[in-house]
């Protein structure tokens, strides 16, 4: 504001704006990251946001594929049975790596949490310990180096720990529960029968004669341990309601005697309980009688 002649009868007002002083139109954004040159958006809170948005999304469709494809069940815990420990494929070098001397044993405490948390730990410090501006690879010889070991020390425990575990199942005699499965599945689709376990989708077969005689040489032999009074099988041994599906009387008598697929021989064990050879024939050719139709 400028004032003109002043008198005594009046006052005159001018106001002058300024042409070179744009009029304002609220918050102004400030450029993005890229307008200067060398540098990089902030991790908090740009960067963390964008990758909480991209976590929530794989997270929703984890969820939905649990509640679309549940999880199947295993077969009955077992407690008894010889089992090789083994966890998901995930955890394999980790596994590995607690089966070493200096991670294990008068060592577990520092192997558990000593060098796993200080590994782990530096992995979630990373963004705040690493703050250069350079960001290409073979200009950041020691993060790209450490990067590289991690890689190459997870593939190869996760290797070891396998080859470790066939090699332990091929000593034992056994199978995983996997190859049980499939091999169960390609058994009954040899024979017309369903493959699927699912409520619903497979009859259940009912015991042949279960007055016969031969359930009680069945529960006096032991064989209840195993495959279950109901004959249903629990743990690793399978069900023997229409083994005779599967087995005639002379291969059953030969597992019994020589064992088959894990299972040991239990002649000389049926013979120590007091069972017969008479007796033992009997329930060979009685199990043989255990067909899923009749």
């Amino acid at each position: 504001m400028a004032h003109g002649h002043k008198n005594n009868d009046e006052e005159k007002v001018i106001f002058v704006g300024d042409s070179r002083v744009r009029k304002g139109s609220g918050f102004i954004t400030p450029p993005d990251y890229t307008a200067y040159p060398g540098k990089s958006e902030a991790f908090i809170p740009n960067f963390l946001l964008k990758e909480w948005m991209v976590g929530v999304v794989v997270l929703v469709g984890i969820l939905v594929l649990t509640i679309s494809e549940p999880a199947p069940l295993g077969y009955p815990a077992n407690p008894s049975a010889s089992v090789i420990p083994m966890p998901d494929w995930y955890f394999l070098f980790l596994y590995q790596y607690l089966k070493y001397p200096y991670a294990s044993g008068d060592y577990v405490l520092l192997g558990v949490l000593g060098v796993s948390g200080v590994a782990f730990g530096a992995l979630l410090l990373a963004p705040f310990l690493d703050t250069g501006k350079e960001r290409r690879f073979y200009k950041r010889p020691i993060a790209s180096a450490l990067m590289l070991l991690s890689v190459i020390s997870v593939f190869y425990l996760t290797n070891v720990a396998w080859t470790h575990y066939e090699h332990e199942l091929e000593a034992s005699g056994q199978k995983p529960e996997h190859i049980q499965r499939e091999e169960e599945a390609l058994e009954k689709h040899e024979q017309g029968l369903p493959t699927s376990s699912a409520p619903g989708q497979q009859q259940e077969v009912a015991i042949v004669d279960k007055d016969d005689p031969a359930m009680e040489t069945y529960k006096k032999a032991g064989c209840i341990g195993c495959h279950a009074a109901d004959m249903k099988g629990q743990g690793n041994a399978p069900s023997l309601r229409g083994v005779g599906d599967k087995h005639s009387q002379e291969e059953i008598v030969t597992i019994v005697k020589e064992g088959y697929n894990g299972m040991p021989p239990m002649y000389d064990q049926a013979i120590a309980q007091g069972v017969t050879d008479d007796e033992i024939i009997h329930l060979t050719e009685w199990l043989a009688k255990q067909k899923a139709e009749q």
